[in-house]
């Protein structure tokens, strides 16, 4: 498996002057950065591109940036829906500049928007829609699509692996992958090494979360029943570590993180990789 840190840890947003965030993490024993990308996020690509492959870093990305909201591939507005894939199609085009293997997360719908009633029968149909046509725009150009269950406090579409397998079977592309965030579905489903077998070969990162967005150990997640899980089903991706710094308080309380989870970064990797370290029998240690 490969270790990873999403530049989050570190950083509210990703710009030339956070290469040295790569440096970091690298000398901690990552093999992967996540950075994020959006209508705010300005950078050059290929710079960030040219540096990770000097690391020897796989890049992934996801929409953390401005995202309007009239973006959504579940809209219930035709314009709403096409305006979303053109979106994540520039997002889609400045990660491939980026060299990135992946841009995932809440591409089903935008993040932060809920309705709170009966969904429409063809609300997943049309979603389906747009996730095949984003991920054949991937596939040209490189770029792996993946989707994200979140809580439903986050969004109204996807809380569960199973409502994520749903809209990949309908997608009906093989480009298509899984990220399972642990923090999300804490609050959303009760075994996680099911959640393992029901994402079974599309599953392609996990997003290694404390149910209080701390480093991992001590809180809800049952560590031990997913590890174990991913061990016997073979699994070789990506364990992304993902939180706020709150050293930054305008940053973390920007996020609606409130208490002190991450106030020294490289502190935060190194207690997360030893923890992951016990529990699939690598090392990060370089």
């Amino acid at each position: 498996m490969t270790y990873g840190v999403h530049c989050y840890v570190y950083s509210e947003t990703w710009a030339d002057d956070r290469l040295h965030v790569m440096d970091s993490v690298k000398a901690l024993g990552a093999g992967a950065i996540e950075i994020v990308v959006g209508d705010d996020v300005v950078f050059d690509p290929e710079r960030t591109r040219r540096h990770a492959e000097s690391l020897e870093l796989a890049v992934m990305t996801g929409p953390g940036g401005h995202w309007p909201l009239d973006c959504d591939l579940s809209a219930d507005a035709p314009l709403s829906r096409q305006r979303g894939l053109e979106w994540h199609k520039r997002q889609v085009n400045v990660s491939a500049e980026a060299g990135a293997k992946a841009y995932y997360g809440c591409l089903y719908g935008h993040i932060g928007v809920i309705q709170r009633r009966i969904a429409p029968r063809d609300e997943y149909e049309r979603t389906a829609e747009g996730l095949h046509k984003l991920a054949e725009y991937g596939e040209q150009h490189g770029v792996r699509i993946g989707l994200e269950a979140v809580s439903h406090f986050r969004s109204h579409i996807a809380n569960t692996p199973a409502q994520i397998m749903a809209l990949i079977r309908l997608a009906d592309h093989d480009n298509l992958v899984a990220v399972m965030d642990t923090y999300h579905l804490v609050t959303e489903i009760r075994d996680f090494a099911a959640a393992v077998r029901t994402y079974a070969d599309r599953l392609y990162a996990v997003h290694c979360c404390e149910s209080d967005r701390g480093a991992p150990g001590g809180g809800l997640v049952p560590w031990d029943a997913l590890f174990s899980e991913l061990r016997s089903s073979g699994y070789n991706g990506y364990l992304i570590l993902e939180t706020y710094n709150s050293a930054n308080e305008q940053f973390a309380h920007s996020r609606g993180m409130f208490h002190n989870v991450c106030p020294d970064a490289d502190s935060f990797v190194r207690e997360s990789f030893a923890f992951l370290d016990r529990h699939t029998g690598e090392s990060s240690v370089t």
